[in-house]
């Protein structure tokens, strides 16, 4: 194998996991890893900085390889993801298979080097991250199961420093919990009509779009709550505050841009609005505790 075709391989894997999707969980996993540090039985280090990222890493990796092996006959189906590596015959179901079962076991390795309680939890973590994958065959639901995997990344930060829960943290990650799941179903308006010929089950195939996009609107709300409580109960300064006013902002203008009867701009609000929301909040956020 050439270097060029060696190179061309990785950029196949990381376009498969989406990798420049990392943006949405990332900073809020960073956010909480800061977080600890006014905690007075902290433990920050640039080498456990570092470790927590490579969780991220590996966790995320083994979740979108397998939920793109688990999906790849509905993805063949779909016009909308048929270009995707795997239905498209530029990644083989078995190789996608053990990059997801490779990176799960590098996430259970990475978090035995950072605390006991992490290692113990990281099975149960990767269940969830990777459960999400088979739950639109069965509940529905499965828009918040995706909210918890990403939600459990801020939590996990913060135990990886402290090695013990924190109100503060679940607040952040209730939030997390909240945001991901209602910016999901709005991207699943896209699929509404296929997972509805092809039995798999979503918030908008069971509510439909009008009331799907209310109750996406009603957990952003919850979100927008949660942090503003997050803030108070904090005591966090300015910094904090400017980044909380352009998150709320951003998650009130995705609503204006997403109609029932035009989707055209969904991709618009679940990629880049949302990327750069969840950057200026953990950035901000981050900014206060450490200036």
């Amino acid at each position: 194998m050439t270097t060029q075709q060696f190179i061309t391989k990785i950029g196949n894997y990381l376009s498969m996991v989406k990798f420049a999707h990392t943006i949405f969980a990332l900073p809020f996993a960073l956010f909480g890893f800061f977080m600890a540090l006014g905690s007075p039985d902290s433990n920050l280090n640039w080498l456990l900085l570092f470790l927590v990222i490579l969780c991220m890493f590996f966790a995320r990796n083994a979740a979108m390889s397998f939920n793109r092996w688990a999906d790849r006959e509905f993805d063949k189906k779909n016009p909308r993801t048929a270009i995707r590596e795997i239905p498209a015959e530029i990644i083989r179901p078995g190789s996608a298979l053990t990059f997801s079962l490779l990176n799960g076991l590098f996430f259970i390795a990475t978090t035995w080097f950072i605390n006991r309680l992490c290692f113990y939890l990281s099975p149960v973590a990767l269940m969830v991250i990777l459960g999400y994958s088979l739950t639109k065959r069965f509940t529905y639901l499965s828009h918040f199961v995706l909210g918890l995997g990403l939600a459990l990344a801020p939590t996990g930060a913060f135990l990886a420093v402290t090695g013990r829960f924190d109100w503060l943290p679940v607040l952040l990650s209730a939030a997390v919990l909240c945001w991901v799941s209602g910016f999901d179903i709005i991207y699943a308006l896209q699929d509404d009509d296929f997972d509805r010929e092809n039995q798999l089950r979503s918030i908008p195939v069971q509510l439909g779009r009008k009331r799907a996009l209310m109750l996406s609107s009603v957990l952003h709300v919850i979100t927008a709550a949660l942090l503003l409580l997050l803030g108070l109960k904090g005591n966090y300064d300015i910094f904090y505050w400017i980044g909380y006013a352009a998150f709320s902002g951003l998650l009130l203008y995705q609503h204006l841009i997403v109609k029932t009867d035009d989707l055209r701009r969904v991709n618009v609000a679940f990629f880049t609005l949302n990327g750069i929301a969840s950057i200026i909040y953990a950035s901000f956020g981050i900014a206060g505790i450490i200036f």
